[in-house]
């Protein structure tokens, strides 16, 4: 059964002070599923996501927005060594850019190192008992009035219930869908109902975000990222870097064997990742692949320039990818 909590009457003249914080993992899965399988097609916005609690604390605590800050907001998730890093393309570039997203929103970062097991699987591991310590401390010290939980495990209701006894509510916010994978598999997410039942203000986001599928107020759009309405790249002479690379080869006197500079389409893209028309065969690439540009704004049929390189297996893979503005 459902656990009703019953408060002090609160001073709606009163600054509400809200702390947020995510599970790292978590939220880039449902980031993830709006990016490459909802028909958004875009991510979630952090700055978005903030103005929207903002919001939703002023309209259940009877506030007003002004009166409603976040005074504290930590994400917390496992991340690869640099020397795994490096081997993924430009990964360390794309982790540096979402820790400046989340600087510039007030967002502290606490990351553990992955580990990885002798079957070759990583794994993070105390990520979620970091968070329940560091916001239990927190709530504790800084007496926040609302603690917004974006996070999904049934491991987290210990944290919750010690929040309840300091009087502090949690807002735990929700994501549940399903969708079918690539290799036509079926992946569901769903939110522990215990932690649901222990919070305060359980607020199913994939509810309030599918009433407004079609274009509703703009409290919903801007919790996403603006995708952007055009390439953004203006043509590139076709064969540009194959000429500079044989004007190199020919200042050297020698060629490159693996690595070869080649102009290609899009044939398939997948969930972060996709395929480019090659011979014999299609060459693989992996989304941090692309050079300054979004891989949500790929179309099938985009015109590329990029590096493609033979591993030691055989497969073909590109890097440096640069998209061309078609005629």
């Amino acid at each position: 059964m459902p656990v009703t909590y019953y408060y002090m009457t609160q001073d709606s003249h009163l600054p509400q002070r809200i702390g947020v914080f995510y599970d790292g993992n978590y939220f880039l899965h449902v980031s993830n599923y709006y990016a490459y399988f909802h028909p958004r097609k875009s991510r979630l916005s952090i700055w978005g996501l903030h103005q929207f609690v903002r919001r939703e604390v002023a309209k259940r605590m009877n506030s007003t927005l002004n009166l409603c800050q976040i005074v504290d907001a930590h994400y917390f998730r496992g991340r690869l060594s640099a020397s795994e890093a490096a081997n993924q393309g430009n990964a360390l570039y794309y982790d540096r850019v979402f820790d400046d997203i989340l600087s510039s929103q007030g967002v502290t970062t606490h990351y553990l190192p992955v580990k990885t097991n002798q079957a070759g699987q990583r794994h993070e591991k105390g990520i979620d008992v970091w968070l329940a310590l560091e916001a239990f401390e927190l709530a504790f010290y800084k007496k926040f009035d609302v603690l917004v939980l974006i996070a999904a495990d049934g491991d987290y209701v210990p944290l919750v219930r010690k929040l309840n006894t300091l009087g502090t509510r949690v807002m735990v916010m929700q994501w549940d869908f399903e969708y079918t994978n690539d290799n036509g598999k079926l992946m569901t997410t769903r939110t522990s109902q215990d932690l649901l039942d222990e919070s305060a203000y359980p607020l199913a986001m994939h509810e309030v975000i599918g009433k407004t599928a079609n274009g509703g107020p703009s409290a919903i759009e801007s919790l996403f990222v603006v995708r952007h309405g055009a390439k953004v790249f203006t043509k590139l002479a076709l064969g540009q870097r194959q000429r500079e690379q044989k004007e190199l080869v020919e200042q050297i006197g020698e060629s490159q064997e693996n690595g070869t500079w080649k102009v290609s389409t899009i044939k398939a893209l997948k969930e972060g990742f996709g395929f480019i028309v090659g011979k014999p065969k299609d060459v693989f690439f992996f989304h941090a692949n692309l050079v300054d540009y979004d891989f949500n704004d790929l179309e099938v049929g985009d015109t590329v320039e990029f590096l493609e390189e033979t591993l030691d297996d055989g497969r073909l893979i590109a890097r440096e990818i640069t998209v061309i503005e078609g005629e």
